[in-house]
């Protein structure tokens, strides 16, 4: 006599295999006439809705950080040559990323965009500290390279339900960027200046 397990496991297959023509079709067994596209048809290939800031949330974890907040180590500064001047402003790009994140709207219900983007930056610190010593580095002088970037924008709101609006309004924001970087700093010791060239030089 075959026992009530084996019955229920035997009566559970047969129906996952009556059901499954239907599911692969996509046929509706209650409405018939009605067809519905099943949410795995295509398998590994079935597109998935991804929102924008999913993507925006990806870059800033793996790749942002490693620029923007990355301090740049450069030779010595060489004796009775004048020092070196800030002379390279943040990007674009970099100005943007400093800003406040749009909005995270809803398709339909509430979007937000910018447009017409420009920036004008400025230069406000730009000082060499005497040498020290850092951690891992060694001698070097800090060179202190601070910037203001004033944004300006066109800031749109859209709404499509309930209620339809096209909001355009001009908007202008302002961040500060530090481009702070290391100087090393070898002395008048021969030897130590040799070392550290081929330090950066990889010879």
């Amino acid at each position: 006599m075959r026992s009530p397990r084996i019955k229920l496991r035997t009566c559970v297959l047969l129906a996952a295999a009556s059901l499954a023509p239907l599911l692969g079709t996509g046929c509706d067994p209650i409405f018939g006439a009605h067809f519905l596209v099943h949410p795995f048809s295509m398998s590994w290939m079935t597109p998935i809705p991804v929102m924008p800031w999913a993507t925006e949330n990806l870059e800033r974890k793996f790749v942002w950080n490693k620029v923007d907040y990355r301090t740049v180590i450069l030779p010595e500064i060489r004796p009775g040559f004048p020092p070196p001047r800030c002379e390279d402003p943040p990007d674009l790009a970099s100005a943007l990323r400093a800003m406040e994140d749009v909005t995270r709207g809803v398709p339909y219900i509430y979007e937000e965009f910018r447009d017409d983007i420009d920036y004008i930056p400025e230069k406000l610190v730009d000082r060499i500290d005497p040498p020290r010593f850092y951690p891992l580095i060694g001698l070097a002088q800090l060179h202190h390279c601070h910037w203001k970037c004033t944004i300006y924008y066109t800031e749109t709101v859209e709404s499509s339900y309930p209620i339809s609006i096209h909001i355009r309004r001009p908007r202008v924001q302002v961040v500060y960027i530090d481009k702070d970087h290391l100087h090393l700093y070898t002395g008048a010791n021969p030897e130590t200046q040799r070392q550290v060239t081929r330090d950066l030089t990889n010879q």
